[in-house]
């Protein structure tokens, strides 16, 4: 039951998160093309979740350095040559941009798994694929038009989409460079101008991609970067008077604070993507061995610290005791261990905090009755490791089923008929993915259009390309992210009226 690697003293391995180390280079604020110190002085750590150790200690932004950043934003927009460039001009600059983040894909995806926990393979794999989203919005730039109206009058009217002006980004740690890119990336196509506050927790590799844009040849003040906490420099960001807008990746409970202070400010227009609990729905006629191989990805990935995490399993009373006894194999055959080690598949949580958080409802479960079927516990000292677990025997109203964990525990419900399933599927303050596994085209259809989530999976789960539109129903977000939906937000819409003397036509 369960294979740990690199978890042991006695195995001997090669410690690749202190040969990562060497890879730090970048621990200032990057503010209008230079790495400086915060204001204050002050400094935080910033640690490896594999063992627990300091990897570097590094500025700390709050809202003193975010003011100087925003200046420099709203100076590059004004007068700079960003949002006057050939449109054309600012995606070749991108492109060049993504051209120089593969030259360092591999340095870029060991910071990333030092500094997060990511696996190895997984990290160069978000990162090839953060790469691609980039050159999606970059090759948008000179395609981003508006149109020609017909009135109810004599005038011509035509529409011109604009960049908003200074955007805001505050990025989580659980996808750190994927998320800095997507939203740096359709910012910069848009002819904005940003300013990002990575997450304390995951600084180093948004650092880093701040020294690669210099490459590219990203103008001063386009691209600034804030390491720092949510209650001083993220705050600063959602509530200055000088930012145009604000997009955010992480909690619903923060949402609704930065939502609060865009609107108390000048009223910025906000895009959040916020939490989930998707509900995985398996039909009595679905592909079992798919499903089972599938739904244990879409939960155990990343540690469950993925906001699309399918953490809710119905399954059709039919097929229910199967599925648990074939999850319930596999999950306990999962390896567990460094992430940097080939052939791992679930590294740690991302620390202390989110490691208790994840037994706590370990517990809840336990206490609420539902059955743990295997998993559970902590395992080892150093890091912050938990085994995979499920839980069998689960009510819709247990705290595991209902609120978002943001770890690696699945729960298992039955069904008997669709209706009780889109019910219960539908019995959540969030919306943001579901699954549905089923070889019948008319039960595909009744689901899909029944369940309210921004992005419904079929006989699949995950993969989704930098084309298709990603967010929320209800309490999983506003507004859409990725495609030609997620760059409108950070576009203005105005309409130009002009009269039109004896035309020929109307």
């Amino acid at each position: 039951m369960y294979t740990t690697w690199g978890l042991d003293s006695k195995q001997s391995r090669k410690d690749m998160g202190s040969d990562a180390k060497d890879l730090v280079k970048h621990t200032k604020l990057f503010i209008d093309g230079r790495f400086v110190d915060a204001v204050s002085g002050k400094t935080f750590s910033t640690f490896n979740p594999s063992n627990s150790e300091c990897i570097a200690q590094v500025a700390e932004g709050d809202a003193a350095d975010v003011d100087l950043a925003v200046r420099a934003a709203r100076e590059a927009f004004d007068h700079g040559p960003w949002p006057r460039l050939a449109a054309a001009e600012r995606g070749r600059i991108l492109y060049k941009f993504a051209d120089v983040i593969e030259e360092h894909l591999d340095e870029l995806a060991t910071l990333e798994t030092l500094n997060n926990g990511m696996l190895i393979d997984l990290s160069k794999g978000i990162i090839a694929g953060s790469v691609a989203s980039l050159r999606y919005n970059a090759g948008w730039a000179d395609k981003l038009n508006g149109k020609t109206l017909r009135t109810d009058s004599t005038r011509m009217c035509y529409t011109l989409l604009e960049p908003i002006g200074v955007v805001g980004a505050i990025v989580p740690w659980n996808f750190p460079a994927y998320l800095f890119l997507n939203k740096v990336g359709s910012a910069l196509t848009c002819g904005n101008t940003i300013v990002v506050k990575v997450a304390e927790q995951t600084p180093l590799t948004g650092l880093l991609l701040a020294s690669l844009s210099q490459e590219a040849g990203i103008p001063p003040g386009v691209l600034n970067v804030i390491p720092g906490y949510g209650p001083t420099a993220g705050a600063a960001i959602s509530k200055h008077m000088r930012v145009d807008k604000v997009t955010f990746t992480g909690s619903t409970e923060v949402g609704r604070m930065i939502m609060e202070s865009a609107a108390r400010s000048n009223l910025k227009p906000v895009t959040l993507e916020l939490g989930g609990k998707s509900p995985f729905i398996i039909c009595e006629d679905a592909d079992l061995d798919s499903a089972v191989a599938v739904s244990q990805d879409a939960i155990f990935m990343h540690q469950g610290q993925v906001c699309v995490a399918a953490s809710r399993v119905f399954v059709h009373e039919s097929i229910h005791d199967e599925f648990i006894k074939r999850s319930v194999k596999l999950a306990s055959e999962r390896v567990i261990g460094d992430p940097f080690q080939s052939g791992v598949q679930n590294g740690p949580q991302i620390n202390q905090e989110q490691l208790d958080r994840v037994l706590s409802y370990i517990e809840s479960g336990k206490k609420e009755g539902a059955s743990l079927l295997v998993g559970g516990k902590r395992i080892g000292e150093k890091g912050f490791y938990i085994q995979p677990t499920i839980f069998g025997d689960v009510k819709q109203s247990m705290k595991i089923a209902s609120e978002e964990i943001f770890g690696p525990v699945l729960s298992v419900l039955k069904f008997k008929t669709l209706d009780e399933v889109v019910e219960l599927a539908n019995s959540t303050h969030y919306g943001l993915a579901a699954a549905v596994f089923s070889k019948n085209i008319d039960t595909v259809n009744l689901l899909t259009r029944s369940i309210k989530s921004g992005v419904v999976y079929v006989n699949s789960y995950l993969g989704d390309g930098p084309a298709v539109p990603f967010g929320g129903y209800k309490m999983s977000g506003i507004g859409r992210e990725n495609g030609y939906e997620g760059l409108l937000p950070y576009l203005q819409h105005k309409s130009i009226l002009m009269p039109m003397e004896n035309s020929p036509w109307n």
